[in-house]
């Protein structure tokens, strides 16, 4: 089965251009519904606590919620390019904040872990505006623009750590999600009423959608490429996100609030992701995705070394958030362009592979740092990298 013979709605169908305005409320959006992915990174000693589990249990359940996430994309991905967008996106936000709620009320870990299945099965909004994004740039511009939206959703994953484990310090570690179930339903109002429509790009079934994600890995060597490399880069990031609660309480005996405080560091490479997108746009993408792994790696040799230290710790970060950012943003450049009526099916296939690395980050961080502490830890991302690299020159 071939993308190219699809019954394709004409560009023409979409009238609305990406204004200023628009790009905000598209970047808010996703950094909140991204958020809810990472709520619990930081509770994760109170969750085992309550539980009365084992740390790497605790990072199991993280990692369930990166699953359900994955599980998302593969599956509502697809429905993009043969969906009217808009309303796509208003019924996911409400399912999102359904979602959210169904953790808050439930009343023991077995329904606990389903809700957290289910909040990342339906946290794909993100993923949802950036082919959106895309969609509406001017082509000069669609690196920048896809840049403010990923700006968006790493300010919402770094911020949510610091509400979640502020709110867990006053409150139950089970607050912070009825809030966040408050702001979604709020969040679907708003996007139904800013968002433009957004006619189908295909005239397709479902089944052809799902079963030509195959045809689109095979057909696109360099999504394949970046899909490996943004996998790597997100394994790192989460191996620190996930050890850096248990290196805080274990070493410096800090609790959950000074791991999420450390999401406010992580602010400073979240913001920049808007440069990025302008070098990738001017200077090419095989550039920024080369220096980024570069940035990741002297980020985890800096870990290893000094990672003992808080200010080691906090010049590490920068230089992680930084270094993902650029990855991810410079690839999502790249793939966007490669067919411009199958951009929800190849961020589908980004997005899985990325996800997926997140997840075996969350998890294999959590055990690595039960079995051997901080350095195995940051032994493992920099493998994650070396394998990244080795990649990214074939």
């Amino acid at each position: 089965m071939n993308t190219t013979n699809y019954i394709s709605v004409p560009a023409t169908a979409e009238k609305n251009s990406l204004t200023n305005l628009l790009l905000i409320i598209m970047s808010i959006a996703a950094g909140i519904s991204a958020a809810s992915l990472y709520y619990m990174q930081p509770l994760l000693a109170q969750i085992a606590a309550y539980y009365n589990i084992n740390p790497a249990n605790a990072g199991l359940i993280v990692t369930l919620t990166q699953i359900g996430f994955a599980l998302g994309i593969l599956l509502l991905l697809p429905l993009a390019d043969i969906l009217e967008k808009r309303r796509f996106i208003v019924i996911m936000s409400t399912l999102a904040g359904i979602a959210l709620l169904t953790l808050y009320i439930s009343p023991n870990l077995y329904l606990m872990t389903v809700a957290a299945l289910f909040i990342g099965f339906t946290s794909v909004i993100p993923q949802l505006l950036i082919p959106l994004g895309a969609q509406l740039a001017k082509p000069q511009k669609r690196g920048s623009a896809i840049g403010s939206i990923m700006s968006g959703i790493l300010i919402g994953i770094l911020l949510s750590r610091v509400f979640s484990g502020y709110i867990a310090q006053f409150y139950n570690w089970k607050t912070i999600y009825i809030i966040a179930s408050f702001i979604m339903f709020i969040l679907a109002v708003i996007l139904r009423f800013t968002l433009p429509r957004s006619p189908a790009l295909n005239k397709i079934k479902y089944s052809q959608s799902l079963l030509s994600i195959f045809t689109v890995i095979k057909n696109y060597p360099a999504l394949r490429q970046a899909s490996i490399i943004g996998a790597m880069a997100f394994f790192a990031f989460s191996i620190f996100w996930t050890t850096l609660t248990f290196q805080l309480h274990d070493y410096y005996q800090l609790n959950s609030s000074y791991a999420g405080l450390f999401g406010l560091i992580g602010v400073i490479g979240a913001a920049s992701a808007p440069f990025f997108g302008r070098i990738a746009d001017k200077k090419g993408t095989r550039f920024t995705v080369g220096s980024s792994i570069l940035v990741i790696i002297i980020s985890y040799l800096i870990f290893l070394l000094c990672g003992y230290t808080l200010w080691g710790l906090i010049i590490g970060l920068i230089l992680l958030d930084i270094g993902v950012q650029c990855c991810n943003v410079s690839n999502q450049t790249r793939i966007h362009q490669l067919n411009e009526n199958a951009r929800s099916r190849i961020t589908a296939v980004y997005m899985i592979t990325f996800f997926v690395g997140g997840a075996l980050g969350s998890f294999s961080g959590a055990w690595a740092y039960q079995h051997y502490s901080w350095t195995g830890s940051c032994l493992l991302a920099l493998l994650t990298q070396i394998i990244a690299l080795i990649r990214f020159i074939k």
